[in-house]
């Protein structure tokens, strides 16, 4: 009988508590939005060329086997995201923003 083979899942936490996927800086969460919106792993690998479709797959994978012991990692994503859309939300509005644009060109 052969030795079962183990594959690592490709993510890794950062300093923030982040799951990146694959070494680089893509985050489960937006590749699970991504899932979950309709996007299929070749969709996801595309429109993000950092990852390998492989790796794609693997979290997907992953994310369906353990959603429930997952959801609150997802709910403080959310909430994370939710938080820092709200503390930068007048320096992020389009309005105003040419006024803004050219105020910072004027004093440099």
């Amino acid at each position: 009988m052969a030795g079962e083979v183990v594959e690592a899942i490709p993510l890794t936490k950062d300093a923030n508590g982040v799951y990146r996927v694959g070494g680089s800086r893509v985050t489960f969460d937006v590749i699970v939005r991504a899932f979950n919106v309709g996007a299929t792993p070749e969709e996801i690998a595309q429109d993000f060329p950092t990852l390998q479709l492989s790796d794609v797959y693997q979290v997907i994978g992953y994310y369906l086997k353990h959603s429930s012991e997952l959801a609150e990692y997802f709910e403080r994503r959310s909430r994370d995201e939710q938080e820092l859309v709200q503390a930068h939300e007048e320096e992020w509005s389009p309005r105003g923003l040419r006024e803004r644009l050219l105020a910072r060109r004027k004093s440099q």
